[in-house]
C-alpha cells in the first residue's frame, strides 16, 4: 500500500500567510520612492538578515546538517537569484505601474510549467491548467494598470525578477524538500548573500555610500528614524513571514503550487496599494481577473494532491 504524501494542512496555512505578507511589499516600497530602488531592496534584505541571524545561530547549535560543497554552491546560487529578483523587481516599481510590476513579477507559473515540459517532467493536467488560468486572470488585470506610466523596460525588469525567482524556488525545494535542510540554516545565508550583492550593486550603480550624512543614500540609512519603521515592517512582514514562510512551505509543496498561489499578489497588492494611496481604485477587470486567479490556485492545489497521493498511471507506449 502506497503511503500518502499529501502536504499537511499547516503547510497551506503557512503559505497563505506568506502570500498575504509578500503581497504587501510592493505598496510599501512605493512609499519609499525617495530612496533609489536597489538601495531600498538592499535595506530590506539587510534588515531581514538581522532578524534571521539569531534564529540561524539557534538552529546551527541545535540541528545537525552536512555542509557539503554542493549545498554551499546551491545556497550561493539561490542568493544570487534572490539578488537579481529583488534588484530587478524593485527597480521596475519606479519604471512601470504597480499593477504591471506585480503582474510580470508573478508570471513565473508559466515559466515553471515551460521548464517542466523542457525537462520532460509531466505536471498533472490540473497543475498545468491551474498555472494557465491563474496567469490568464493576472493578464486580465493588466487593463486596470493603475497610476503611473507603463514602460516596456519596466515590465521587462519585473519579468526578469520572475525568471530569477524560479531558480530561488527550485534551490529551496531541493535543499528544504530533498535534503531536509533546517529552515533558518537555509534562509539566513541566502538572504545575507542577496543583501551583500544588492548593497554592492547599489554602491556601484546608484552611488550609495557608507557615509550616514545623507540618510537616503546611505548604505545603512534604514536605521534612521525616518525609515526604520517601514523597513522593519518589510523585514518582519514580507521578509520573515513572507519569504521565510515560502521557504518553510517548500518542504512540503512543489514550486509550481507556490508560484500559482503567489499569482494572487497583483490582486492583493493592488488592493493594499489603493488603501495606502499609491494605487487607483481597482477597476472592473481586476474584479474579473481575480476569480480566475483564485480558480487557478485551487486547480493547482488539487492537481498537486492528486499527483502526490496517487500512483503514476501506466499508459500504453510509455
Amino acid at each position: 500500500m502506497q503511503e500518502s504524501r499529501a502536504p499537511p494542512v499547516h503547510a497551506w496555512i503557512i503559505l497563505a500567510i506568506a502570500v498575504i505578507a509578500v503581497s504587501s511589499a510592493g505598496a510599501v516600497f512605493k512609499l519609499m520612492s525617495d530612496v533609489t530602488p536597489l538601495l531600498r531592496a538592499a535595506w530590506r534584505l539587510q534588515a531581514t538578515s538581522l532578524v534571521l541571524l539569531p534564529l540561524f545561530l539557534w538552529q546551527l547549535r541545535r540541528e545537525s546538517f552536512e555542509w557539503d560543497p554542493k549545498t554551499m554552491m546551491i545556497i550561493l546560487g539561490s542568493g544570487i537569484c534572490l539578488w537579481i529578483h529583488f534588484g530587478s523587481w524593485v527597480w521596475s516599481l519606479d519604471h512601470t505601474s504597480l499593477a504591471h510590476s506585480l503582474l510580470f513579477v508573478t508570471a513565473h507559473p508559466l515559466i515553471i510549467v515551460g521548464g517542466m515540459a523542457a525537462l520532460r517532467i509531466q505536471p498533472h493536467r490540473w497543475e498545468a491548467w491551474g498555472a494557465l488560468i491563474g496567469v490568464t486572470g493576472a493578464v486580465l488585470t493588466i487593463q486596470d494598470a493603475g497610476t503611473g506610466g507603463v514602460t516596456l523596460i519596466g515590465d521587462a525588469a519585473a519579468f526578469l525578477g520572475a525568471i530569477a525567482i524560479v531558480g530561488y524556488l527550485a534551490a529551496g525545494r531541493f535543499l528544504r524538500g530533498n535534503r531536509e535542510m533546517p529552515l533558518f540554516l537555509y534562509a539566513f545565508p541566502v538572504t545575507a548573500i542577496a543583501a551583500i550583492f544588492l548593497t554592492i550593486h547599489a554602491m556601484f550603480s546608484e552611488g550609495a555610500s557608507i557615509d550616514s550624512t545623507i540618510v537616503d543614500s546611505s548604505v545603512f540609512g534604514w536605521t534612521d528614524v525616518s525609515w526604520i519603521l517601514l523597513v522593519a515592517y518589510l523585514a518582519l512582514g514580507p521578509g520573515l513571514a513572507g519569504h521565510t514562510g515560502i521557504n518553510a512551505s517548500l518542504r512540503w509543496l512543489p514550486p509550481l503550487v507556490i508560484s500559482v498561489c503567489v499569482v494572487l499578489e497583483p490582486l492583493l497588492g493592488g488592493l493594499l496599494g489603493w488603501v495606502l494611496g499609491v494605487q487607483e481604485v481597482p477597476g472592473f477587470w481586476t474584479w474579473v481577473g481575480g476569480p480566475f486567479m483564485i480558480s487557478g490556485m485551487v486547480l493547482a492545489i488539487v492537481g498537486t494532491n492528486h499527483r502526490l497521493t496517487q500512483e503514476p498511471e501506466i499508459r500504453p507506449g510509455g
